[in-house]
């Protein structure tokens, strides 16, 4: 197995950072224009929502039947072939008349893009045992930043240029991407000769035989619940309540996406030994965040604000930490271990995307807050009660 820990450089650091930040973005582009995009392309109100579900679909199917081929499967190559259909997707989202072709495509945009799990743990690979966290932390930090920064983006280029011009300029950024990985990424073959069923099959495996391998999935699908949850409403209630213009929410979102410079740190902290506490004050401090806002008093859009930033840097903070301690469980199966962390992550973000609308629609922003103050301290709770094995 080809190993380079000692190429993994400050500049490759940023790159692999950039690349996920730019590559996980595919996913979050459409939520913000599927108003734009569904009457275009013959969608209903109704069947225009699948545009946002079947790309997270095919995220979690990539997470389990993709992301595994990372421990058997030459890496950059990997990487380049994903980056590869994600450019053919999202051109061919670009320029789709029909509705049901752009559905497809949409899921196919969520397989390819898991080519930033491929990234992820292949830098945990090559960085050293005592610096892993710093990597890991300082790449998720460009990675989250992405996900934070795509939607308003995505609202400004389809104002100023068109919803299609959306997809044009995200295979542009593939091809960018893909050129510059080709000619910077080392060459990473895993030791793994077993065939792709087995491959899969030891996801289960994995699962048993690694408690904080679950209890990490859980305290960070809590998280990302609670995440999803509150970046899906929060538009709604700067709009409603607050009549914010598009262009003002947007620059709330960037306000939001400084929470990012909390996986540096958390990279640090874990580096050092203080898993404990960083993940006790993440869960304690995510929760109690958004159970303050039930207070009439802390319902300004500062407040909101202050409240993205906290969530995001708490939510950065619990991740970095779990994947600090999961890839510590078994170096030859990063690339699994990772697939199924995140898996586990999109499904807890997916429930809270899912119900935020139905709670908002129900009980406005009170019940909002309660459930997406009450799924970290769930997850809180049991940390308490099994630390030790997280």
């Amino acid at each position: 197995m080809t190993s380079a820990k000692t190429t993994l450089t400050p500049s490759l650091v940023g790159l692999f950072a950039l690349a996920c930040g730019v590559i996980v973005g595919n996913l979050y582009y459409g939520q913000p224009i599927i108003a734009l995009i569904a009457p275009d392309v013959g969608l209903s109100d109704q069947t225009a929502s699948l545009i946002v579900s079947l790309t997270q679909i095919g995220y979690g199917l990539g997470l389990l039947f993709i992301v595994p081929l990372a421990d058997r499967t030459e890496n950059r190559r990997l990487t380049l072939i994903l980056l590869a259909a994600a450019f053919a997707s999202l051109l061919m989202a670009a320029v789709a008349t029909n509705g049901t072709l752009f559905l497809i495509v949409s899921l196919l945009i969520g397989l390819a893009t898991v080519a930033v799990q491929v990234l992820i743990p292949l830098a945990a690979h090559m960085a050293t045992d005592e610096n892993r966290g710093r990597v890991v932390g300082n790449i998720m930090g460009g990675l989250v930043l992405g996900i934070l920064l795509s939607r308003p983006l995505s609202s400004l280029i389809a104002d100023h240029f068109g919803w299609r011009a959306v997809y044009f300029t995200a295979a542009a950024f593939m091809v960018l991407m893909g050129g510059l990985l080709a000619l910077t990424l080392p060459s990473r073959q895993p030791d793994h000769k077993v065939t792709y069923v087995r491959l899969i099959h030891s996801l289960t495996v994995l699962w048993r035989a690694h408690p904080a391998l679950r209890l990490r999935t859980l305290f960070q699908a809590c998280m990302f619940c609670a995440f999803s949850l509150f970046w899906t409403v929060a538009p709604l209630e700067l709009a409603s309540r607050f009549h914010l213009s598009q262009t003002q929410i947007a620059l709330f979102a960037l306000v939001g996406a400084t929470g990012a410079l909390a996986a540096p740190l958390s990279g640090r902290l874990a580096d050092a030994g203080h898993t404990v506490t960083a993940t006790f004050g993440a869960l304690a401090v995510g929760g109690a965040a958004m159970l303050i806002t039930l207070l009439p008093s802390m319902r300004g859009v500062i407040v909101l604000a202050v409240l993205g930033v906290v969530l995001d840097f708490c939510v950065q903070m619990n991740m970095v930490q779990g994947q600090r301690a999961i890839y510590a469980l078994d170096p030859m199966s990063r690339g699994r271990v990772n697939g199924i962390y995140m898996a586990g992550i999109f499904t807890g973000g997916a429930i809270g995307s899912a119900v935020a609308s139905t709670l908002y629609e129900s009980g406005g922003w009170a019940y909002v807050a309660l459930a997406g103050g009450l799924a970290p301290l769930l997850a809180l709770g049991v940390f308490v009660a099994n630390y030790r094995k997280a």
